[in-house]
């Protein structure tokens, strides 16, 4: 199937949304309710429990008796209630990761409270419709603090949709940041799959949008997730590398197969560098990650590295390169803002 198909249905007996793109599992949305606690992109109302001296935050009493780990620490005190937001997918025994910096987002916009200003998206480049985008911004957001991000998506809105989505996602901001008084609490809950999908994916517009029973499992969405819950990941010519996690990082091994010769190094490696953002975000896998890749002359680092900052731009995730080891391995970061695939489907 060519295109950018949008399948909408269920997975395993949870709520999932995939994305494909010329027949290949391109993303995965799936329901974690039934595995975390709070959702990552749920804000809730916590209390600062303690500092953690030398670690550079401090940890926080979550609804439901979870436990979440701050960053931000500056004028804090234990026993205050503050706002904040489910970063990401926790790791097994850890603390919830959470954000003071609250995004609330919809189909058009996304409201930034302690973030003043209005921006549109850099993908509206027309003139005409970013001047008109800009006024509709400055209507919906009169006598409000806050800042609002326009998304791609409005291109193609009319100005009453458009104005009706501000409306709502500022009530909703402004009705959760009014509620800070009391215990622990979840004050806006995660997107459904299905929600995210329509959300986050309405740009560029899909091909097609397929929500029927079976639609799943008919283009083979549940083969490629049983693909991605092993290690291995084939790349072209016979080369493969292989992706495990540790308790302390993430780390990929790339061979060349039968092939020992530089170019099929060299090719080898660039395969991997290209899949490797969209294996990571299937897996729902960040943190610290390092890379072996296949021997090469080091004359082509330059070439690999260009090849992964371009694979890297369009990534959803936050991801810092680091740069090559002196052992001669190369690191980067990404951010942990999904619940693991592994931990999702341990028990199926």
């Amino acid at each position: 199937m060519k295109g950018r198909v949008i399948i909408l249905g269920e997975l395993a007996g949870r709520e999932a949304a995939a994305m494909m793109l010329d027949g290949r599992l391109e993303d995965l949305l799936i329901d974690t309710s039934d595995v975390v606690a709070i959702a990552p992109g749920a804000i809730c109302r916590a209390i600062v429990d303690r500092q953690m001296k030398g670690q550079g935050g401090v940890f926080l009493r979550l609804p439901g008796g979870e436990k979440g780990f701050l960053r931000e620490t500056g004028g804090l005190a234990p026993g205050q209630a503050i706002l904040v937001q489910v970063a990401g997918g926790a790791e097994p025994g850890k603390a919830v990761p959470v954000s003071a910096r609250l995004l609330f987002k919809s189909r058009y916009a996304i409201i930034t409270p302690g973030a003043p200003g209005h921006n549109v998206s850099r993908r509206i480049r027309e003139p005409e419709a970013r001047a008109a985008l800009e006024a509709i911004a400055a209507e919906a957001m009169a006598g409000s603090s806050a800042g609002l991000i326009l998304r791609s998506a409005c291109a193609d809105a009319e100005v009453e949709e458009v104005s009706a989505d501000i409306a709502q996602m500022r009530a909703l901001a402004e009705a959760v940041l009014a509620d800070l008084a009391g215990e622990p609490e979840l004050l806006f809950d995660a997107p459904t799959p299905h929600e995210e999908a329509w959300r986050d994916w309405a740009e560029p517009a899909p091909d097609e949008v397929i929500d029927v029973e079976g639609a799943i499992e008919a283009h083979g969405v549940p083969e490629a997730v049983a693909a991605l819950c092993t290690p291995k990941v084939a790349l072209s010519a016979g080369a493969h590398m292989f992706i495990e996690q540790t308790r302390a990082l993430i780390a990929v091994d790339v061979n060349t197969g039968a092939d020992h010769s530089p170019a099929a190094a060299l090719k080898a490696n660039i395969a991997a560098a290209r899949d490797l953002p969209r294996q990571l975000r299937l897996r729902g896998l960040g943190g610290q990650i390092v890379i072996d890749f296949a021997p090469m002359a080091k004359r082509d680092r330059a070439t690999l590295e260009q090849q992964l900052r371009a694979a890297f731009k369009g990534d959803s995730a936050e991801t810092s390169l680091a740069g090559w080891t002196p052992m001669g391995n190369f690191e980067l970061s990404r951010k942990r803002d999904r619940v693991p695939l592994a931990v999702i489907f341990a028990e199926v």
